[in-house]
């Protein structure tokens, strides 16, 4: 029999869901909440840099013994190799320099004294040359031509070696414009002393001045620059390499530091690749040391016997050139040049020679006491004893031009008569060319062994830095490898 349901409610599961009459409305926006710590935080970790977390990491790395060792290892690494790379700079510059002055500043500067002293010798020529008129000897019309050739090629040479737009370069090109207008000069003297005028020693005078006043003035002014040079690499060369030193004594400092700590840790009393970097940087600074100790004495040898008294010879040419060119000048213009000495008026050539003397006399004294062997100071004694027996000849033939007895005069000068004058002015300049041949030689001698005293230094630092540096790297790599 069935029975109805008693109640008329809906089985479950099949209700149908009540909608509401009207839909739900937003409610007002909630008030922002002030930032707490922990957005504080989250801001500030946005911000962080790199150097930051590199520096929190390093700090954190640097609590642990195996951190410890990493930064210990990596900062002797960089010092050691900091080391080499300026010990290497360094040196290389001392090299260089050194180099500079046995093939660069040194032969620049002997070739501008050469300009100086193959012009006035030119000069000198030209006036014995006009003074012997006819009976010029060959050998003396080609020593004029000798010498403005060696002057004209070695300013080429200077010139291929100076900046453009320096005062060197400026001092060239001047030269090289006045050459050909001297030598026009004492061809048109020489050729009006052929036809027997007069007027060709006013020519001749006017290429003595313009020798003389502009010439050999700037002549001189180039010397003195490549000198400068001379000296500015001769400073550069023998720097005493300070950065260099106190940087291995600070690297050397560091390896017995980390030494020390590793024995005091470990109770071992050497690290094999801590001991190899320390040799490896104390063979760096002895060679450092000692390469530039042995570098700058032979430098100092080469300046001391080798430039200074080059200068001196150099010097003491010159003045002998000049006094011979001013006994023919005095000859050739009789008088008709004056100046006035102490409120005497005195010839202006025959002054000249008695003032060139006395500079190429303490020339020579002071070459004298500057050569430091028997063979440079033969050479200098010999050309003071023929300076000697010029000024007594010249004497002579000062007194005869004096009594009017000219022709006799200018014989006693050219080399006509008997003991004349030309051959002791020949034995001097002969002389300083054999002295200065011997100081060029020491120079070059003392100049190489002291360049050569560098050589390997900067490849050999370099080498043994990176040595170091890798014994450094082994050696503390050891020491983690006993914490693993």
């Amino acid at each position: 029999m069935t029975h109805p349901p008693k109640s008329s409610a809906a089985p479950p599961g099949s209700a149908v869901p009540t909608i509401p009459a009207v839909p739900p409305q937003p409610g007002p926006p909630e008030p922002p909440m002030p930032p707490g710590p922990a957005a504080v935080a989250g801001t500030g970790a946005a911000r962080r840099t790199a150097f930051a977390e590199g520096v929190e990491r390093l700090r954190t790395a640097a609590t642990t013994e195996p951190g410890r060792l990493r930064i210990i290892g990596a900062l002797l690494a960089v010092v050691v190799v900091a080391f080499g790379a300026v010990t290497a700079w360094q040196m290389t510059e001392r090299s260089n320099a050194a180099n500079d002055v046995l093939t660069s500043s040194q032969p620049l500067s002997s070739d501008a004294a050469d300009i100086y002293r193959s012009l006035a010798d030119a000069n000198t020529a030209a006036a014995s040359g006009y003074l012997a008129g006819p009976q010029e000897k060959p050998e003396v019309r080609q020593g004029y031509e000798t010498d403005i050739r060696t002057a004209a090629d070695k300013l080429v040479t200077a010139a291929s070696n100076s900046d453009p737009g320096s005062d060197s370069a400026t001092v060239i090109a001047q030269l090289n414009e006045l050459l050909p207008r001297y030598k026009g000069l004492v061809e048109t003297a020489r050729a009006n002393n052929r036809q027997g005028y007069p007027v060709g020693s006013a020519y001749l005078r006017a290429a003595n001045e313009m020798m003389q006043q502009q010439m050999l003035p700037r002549a001189e002014s180039l010397y003195q620059r490549e000198n400068q040079r001379l000296n500015s690499d001769y400073a550069d060369a023998k720097a005493f390499p300070w950065a260099a030193v106190g940087l291995g004594v600070v690297v050397l400092a560091a390896l017995a530091w980390a030494q020390r700590r590793t024995f005091l840790h470990t109770n071992r009393v050497l690290n094999h690749g801590l001991v190899t970097a320390s040799a490896a940087c104390v063979v760096v600074v002895l060679w450092l040391v000692v390469g530039h100790t042995v570098a700058r004495m032979g430098l100092n040898d080469s300046y001391d016997h080798g430039v200074r008294s080059l200068n001196v010879l150099h010097d003491a040419r010159i003045a002998s050139l000049t006094a011979r060119s001013d006994e023919n000048l005095s000859l050739i213009r009789r008088g008709a040049d004056t100046k006035t000495v102490g409120g005497t008026t005195l010839d202006a050539y025959s002054w000249g020679y008695d003032d060139q003397i006395g500079k190429l006399s303490q020339a020579l004294t002071k070459a004298h006491a500057l050569a430091d062997d028997s063979a440079g100071r033969t050479p200098v004694k010999n050309a003071d004893s023929f300076m000697q027996a010029w000024k007594d000849r010249h004497g002579v033939a000062q007194s005869l031009n004096d009594k009017g007895e000219y022709q006799q005069a200018r014989d006693k000068v050219i080399g006509v008569g008997k003991d004349p004058t030309s051959v002791c002015f020949d034995n001097v300049d002969k002389a300083l060319v054999q002295a200065l041949d011997h100081e060029q030689t020491e120079f070059k001698q003392a100049a190489s062994g002291g360049r050569d005293a560098l050589t390997g230094l900067p490849y050999g630092a370099a080498v043994l830095a990176v040595l170091g540096a890798a014994g450094a790297v082994v050696g503390i790599g050891r020491r983690l490898s006993e914490y693993r």
